[in-house]
């Protein structure tokens, strides 16, 4: 058994853990990093990154199939799945080098390929060596969840981990889970030629706005995505290529392949972390608003720490516990400026409260203003104006932004620094965007906040009447 003393010991090289990682041993500390799978874990091999990739193959063979709008003749757009494949791993092989052992050894960690789990509240063993360390950073992540549902153990199924190896089409793919993976990837694959259908047991795409979820459902539904709501799956039984999904209220779905996209369990099972004196609850590791853990010299980042489960907010932890740990300084995690996005066709974002959350904790105070992307110049040029955007605000300053549409992954990013900065909607308003920009219609939205406030109050009519008869 070999043993090795360092500063800072970081469990699982995915998103949080490689930013701890790189900004710890940029700054002089010794690092450690311990990785029993893949570099880049699950947003790199998984996830963020070959969904979105995937999803772009779906938009191409879309865009052919829909262009005659522009004045351009439509073509087939045929897929070419294992193609598509192909792209997906490109895409992945490209980002690879950012996530890889060699750079994070060129920076100056020590990388260790092996899982670890405690075996005291400092010490923490991986393969044959046991490592002793001054700060031990738990960012192990999430798998997917499997559900109990009698018959499911009896038939392949995919999860977000197998369905990229995949090389030939679904025939008739059947998705359980209706949240934002199981959407994205039933349109992907809708526009790939495949037939799909999402069985959700309660609302399709249920954690976000109901009045914005349903522009992309009813989108999704126009594409041929058959939803299923309120279908509690009961039993599920077949064989490949056969395979059928019985409901609690007497639905019977039938299709070619199943995917299980239900959610996240935490990755905690190695960890041994009762050895450590580290708690865990229902959802994850018990950590406070620092992010530190029941063992005081042990954090938890990212998935496993039980909140938003997004690469952003575990790159977000890992700054969070780098003011702690390196510096000794005050540092808390917030959620209220934290964004999300669901890719879809149009795209789904939020940040802070929904309208129905803004109304329950800020009664008739609040005010909810609205644009439509049909009053934007370049979403009429693009032909991309389905969607809107509404924009809670209390006492002047924006307390949640809800999008749907075209680029709206992107706009919420000027609400979501709105928020962390809390700033005013006249702040949003004193911008100029350039013209014609999809932009203009965060802009515009902040300027159907004072719309009221200047075209409609007396006061103001009052005021320039005075001006225009006494002022030379």
């Amino acid at each position: 058994m070999t043993r090795m003393k360092t500063d800072v010991l970081v469990i699982g090289a995915g998103s949080g853990g490689l930013s701890v990682a790189a900004g710890a041993v940029q700054m002089g500390a010794e690092v450690v990093l311990l990785e029993g799978h893949k570099m880049g874990g699950d947003c790199l091999n998984y996830g963020c990154v070959p969904s979105k990739a995937l999803i772009a193959s779906g938009k191409a063979a879309y865009a052919q199939r829909h262009s005659a709008q522009y004045g351009v003749a439509d073509a087939p757009g045929a897929a070419d799945y294992a193609a598509a494949k192909d792209h997906v791993a490109n895409v992945i092989a490209q980002i690879e080098p950012v996530d890889s052992q060699e750079r994070f050894e060129g920076l100056g960690v020590q990388v260790i390929r092996e899982f670890g789990h405690f075996i005291s509240p400092t010490e923490v063993q991986a393969g044959e060596i046991v490592i002793t360390a001054r700060r031990i950073v738990v960012a192990t992540g999430s798998s997917p969840l499997i559900p109990p549902i009698p018959g499911l153990d009896s038939v392949p199924y995919e999860t977000n981990e197998t369905l990229f190896d995949l090389r030939e089409p679904p025939e008739h793919l059947l998705i359980i889970g209706g949240g934002p993976i199981g959407m994205e990837m039933a349109q992907a694959h809708i526009r790939l030629g495949s037939k799909v259908t999402v069985i959700e047991g309660a609302k399709a795409l249920g954690k976000d706005d109901p009045e914005l979820a349903e522009v992309v459902l009813t989108s999704l539904r126009d594409e041929g995505v058959v939803i299923e709501e309120e279908a509690k799956a009961s039993q599920i039984r077949g064989a490949a290529g056969a395979i059928e999904v019985l409901t609690e209220d007497g639905r019977s779905i039938k299709g070619t392949h199943l995917l299980m996209a239900v959610g996240r369990k935490t990755n905690t099972a190695k960890l041994n972390l009762e050895s450590a004196g580290v708690e865990t609850t229902r959802t994850g590791i018990k950590v406070d608003d620092g992010l530190r853990t029941t063992n005081r010299r042990v954090y938890a980042i990212g998935d496993v720490a039980g909140g938003l489960q997004f690469t952003h907010v575990a790159g977000y932890h890992a700054g969070v516990i780098i003011r702690s740990m390196l510096f000794a300084l005050p540092s808390k995690a917030k959620t209220a400026h934290i964004p999300w996005a669901t890719y879809t066709d149009p795209e789904l974002a939020q940040v802070g409260l929904t309208e129905d959350q803004a109304r329950t904790v800020h009664g008739d105070a609040l005010e909810v203003v609205r644009f439509h992307y049909t009053h934007n110049d370049r979403a009429i040029a693009e032909r991309k104006t389905k969607g809107f955007i509404k924009v809670m605000v209390v006492k002047g300053r924006p307390v949640g932004a809800s999008i749907v549409g075209y680029q709206a992954g992107e706009l919420i990013n000027l609400w979501a620094l709105a928020l962390a900065n809390k700033m005013k909607m006249s702040q949003i308003a004193a911008m100029v965007a350039p013209y014609p920009t999809i932009g203009e219609v965060n802009k515009r939205a902040a300027g159907a906040y004072f719309s009221p406030r200047l075209f409609d109050s007396p006061m103001v009519k009052r005021v320039v009447g005075l001006v225009q008869r006494f002022v030379p």
